[in-house]
Formats: C-alpha cells, sequence, structure tokens
C-alpha cells in the first residue's frame, strides 16, 4: 500500500467510525446489531492500519533533529488516535469504568468526534490528492481486503478473550451496554439527555391530545394508569442498560380514543421541558406511556407522572415529563435539536 494510500485509507475509516458511531445512536433494536459490529471491525482495522503506517515512519519519528512540520502534526495525531482506541478497548473488556466524573464511553465519544475534527482539518490543509495507482491494483486490493480481513478476526476474538479471562465485557449487551439494576423499580439508574433537570410537574398535571385528531382529550395521571403493562429494555447510549415491567397507557389506546384524521402519518410527544420526538403512526401501538416501574409510581427523576417507553429505541428517545401528544402529517425534523435545546429553556432547567 503506497504511503498516500494509506494516508487516505486512515482518513476513510475515521470517516467509517464517525458515522457507525454516530449510527449506534439510533440502532437499539437486535436486528441494528451489525452497526454496533461495523464499529468494532473498523476501529480494530484503524488499529491495524496505524501500526502499518507506524512501522514505515519509527526510524523518522525516533529522530526529532529530522521532524519537519508534517511530522510535528502527524506525531500530535498520534494522540487523539491511540486515546479513542484505547478507550474503546477498556470499555469493551473492563466493564463500566469511569474517569474524571464521566464514563470512559463518554471519553470515547468525545475524543472520537476530537479525532474525526483533527482528521478532517489536517486533510484540507495538508491532503494530498490520490493517485490511480494509490487506489487500484492488485496489491492495493489485497492489503486493504488483508487489513479489514484481520480486523474482522479481532473482532471476534475480542469476544473470546473476554469469556476466556472472565471479563466484564462478556457480560455487555449487543449495545457494548452493561446492566444496571433490572426489575428494581425507581432504583436504576437516572439520565437525562445533555442536562434537563425539570421542576416536578403540579398535582393538577393533564395529558393533552391533539393536532390532527378529531377528538382532542385531556386525561389525569390517574386516567393515564390504564393497566397496560410491558417488560422492555432502555438501553442508554450512557452505557448500560435495564430491563423493567412498565404500566401505563398504550399510546395506541391514546390514538383510538382521539380518532387520527387521515393525514395523520407521526406521532409527536413532548417534555415539560420542550424535548420531544416523533414516530411513525403504525408505530405507536407497541409504545407505552407508563405511570409506573415495577409496581412503583414513576420517581420525578424517571419522568414522573409519566414517560414513553419505546421498546427497541435508545434510551434518550424515552421521552420524560410527558405532557402532551400531537399528531401531524409529517415526521418532526426538528426533534433532534430539541434534546440540546431543552436544557437551556427556563423549564429545562426547573426556572
Amino acid at each position: 500500500m503506497t504511503a498516500r494510500g494509506t494516508d487516505w485509507s486512515l482518513a476513510l475509516l475515521v470517516a467509517l467510525l464517525f458515522a457507525s458511531g454516530l449510527g449506534t445512536w439510533f440502532a437499539g433494536d437486535e436486528g441494528d446489531a451489525w452497526v454496533f459490529a461495523a464499529h468494532a471491525i473498523a476501529g480494530a482495522s484503524l488499529a491495524l492500519l496505524l501500526g502499518w503506517k507506524l512501522r514505515r515512519v519509527w526510524r523518522r519519528l525516533v529522530r526529532p533533529e529530522r521532524w519537519d512540520h508534517r511530522t510535528i502534526a502527524g506525531a500530535l495525531a498520534l494522540a487523539p488516535v491511540g486515546a479513542t482506541l484505547a478507550s474503546g478497548w477498556v470499555w469493551a473488556g473492563a466493564g463500566a469504568l469511569s474517569a474524571g466524573g464521566f464514563s470512559v464511553l463518554a471519553w470515547h465519544t468525545a475524543l472520537g468526534a476530537l479525532l474525526t475534527l483533527v482528521v478532517a482539518v489536517h486533510l484540507l490543509a495538508r491532503a494530498k490528492r490520490p493517485r490511480r495507482r494509490d487506489l487500484v491494483g492488485r496489491r492495493q486490493l489485497l492489503e486493504g481486503a488483508a487489513i479489514a480481513g484481520a480486523g474482522f478476526l479481532a473482532w471476534r476474538l475480542q469476544g473470546s478473550v473476554n469469556s476466556l479471562l472472565g471479563l466484564p465485557g462478556e457480560r455487555r449487551r449487543f449495545t457494548g451496554s452493561y446492566e444496571a439494576d433490572s426489575f428494581a423499580g425507581n432504583d436504576f439508574p437516572t439520565t437525562s439527555w445533555v442536562a434537563d433537570d425539570p421542576d416536578p410537574l403540579p398535582g393538577e398535571y393533564a395529558l393533552s391530545v391533539g393536532g390532527l385528531v378529531a377528538n382532542p382529550v385531556r386525561l389525569s395521571a390517574a386516567e393515564l394508569d390504564a393497566d397496560d403493562e410491558l417488560v422492555a429494555t432502555l438501553d442508554c447510549t450512557g452505557g448500560f442498560y435495564s430491563t423493567q415491567r412498565w404500566r401505563g397507557t398504550s399510546l395506541g389506546r391514546l390514538l383510538e380514543l382521539a380518532g387520527p384524521e387521515p393525514a395523520a402519518g407521526h406521532v409527536r410527544v413532548i417534555s415539560q421541558t420542550g424535548y420531544r420526538w416523533s414516530f411513525s403512526i403504525e408505530d405507536a401501538p407497541g409504545l407505552l406511556l407508563a405511570t409506573h416501574v415495577g409496581g412503583e409510581p414513576l420517581s420525578h427523576g424517571h419522568g414522573a407522572p409519566l414517560r414513553l417507553v419505546a421498546p427497541g429505541r435508545r434510551g434518550f428517545q424515552w421521552v420524560k415529563w410527558v405532557v402532551s401528544v400531537e399528531l401531524s402529517e409529517d415526521s418532526d425534523l426538528l426533534a433532534p435539536a430539541s434534546t440540546v435545546w431543552s436544557s437551556f429553556s427556563g423549564q429545562g432547567r426547573g426556572s
């Protein structure tokens, strides 16, 4: 593999890691396990290709008198690469560890974003356009295939090593999350996307169901405890999962009461903080608006008096402190942005 081909391959793998890492935030169903596998294989391939490159430039790196500005830039880039890879491996094997008040997975995410930014800046400032011989040819194909194959093998061996050594990583869910307080009621970890921290909802709380419906309705917390139950796993992007028995009202039941208009295609679930998420109306019967967990009324930290339970979706889509449900014709494209700005709103900060 040519030097220029190696550099572009490294950049391509970093881009693939960023895209697959972002994809893991939205992959909560077991059918999405391939996204996590692709991320792990790309990480192993990056490590192997980085070793390939270091073998060629090692002599220059250990002799500072031979450094130029490009060598310095490359040496500085090694830090985020190594830290990103190391944090991923630690999380995958050693368990749900923390450092500096944040989980190793959170550090891995932040370091990955930094690495992507560093590589993007380097490409814009210094990259040389790849030549035909850097991209095609039997040798290039065989070496690329060998690195990809070795990355796949390293990914498969990681699970075997965890099992052989009895490492905590053996017990991870397919998402990489570690179990926490399943079937323990409100005892499982309390988290909020970014920094939502609202005041408790008042005693006269009522949920409103509106938008494209024939009969807008308002229901009290007592009316929402309709004894609909399901067992579902909340899998947080922060790195834990917890399986609980939830009780409340099926979203499908609410839609039957309100009577969706023919044009209604999506359901928007809205929090007191302004945080919201949108779902296809076809998915509504599988969603639950929960008032209880494990036979206990929801605590405030877990979204009392009402939170969404969305099986097969990551935890940040399980909207807490739900105050309204709205039917609309199209999906809410601004919903992802609300997960950030809600933490800066007065209601989101409890003021």
